[in-house]
């Protein structure tokens, strides 16, 4: 059964995002992992947390598949990338 990830980012370096967007979608795929849904739209329903500036759901085979892209050396470089676009947050759900 899949399983997913959401993560969200308060950007602040837009040209880290550009260099990390160049990257992602391979990096997601060597562990099956895709993005089911990105935007940069956000509408707060409900909560105290600043609204992000993006947000994104993340789909993976499994847990596990997802904590094998999140651990990879080989990826280490394109995490990088993505936290130093801004404030992020990565959650695994499951």
């Amino acid at each position: 059964m899949a399983t997913h990830a959401v993560f969200t980012l308060s950007l602040t370096n837009p040209d880290r995002l550009a260099q990390y967007r160049e990257v992602a979608a391979q990096a997601l795929a060597k562990h099956g992992g895709a993005v089911v849904q990105a935007s940069g739209s956000i509408t707060r329903l409900d909560g105290a947390q600043d609204t992000p500036t993006m947000a994104a759901v993340l789909s993976f085979p499994d847990a596990d598949a997802a904590l094998a892209w999140h651990a990879d050396p080989e990826l280490a470089e394109t995490h990088d990338l993505r936290r130093g676009a801004g404030n992020t947050n990565l959650i695994l759900l499951g």
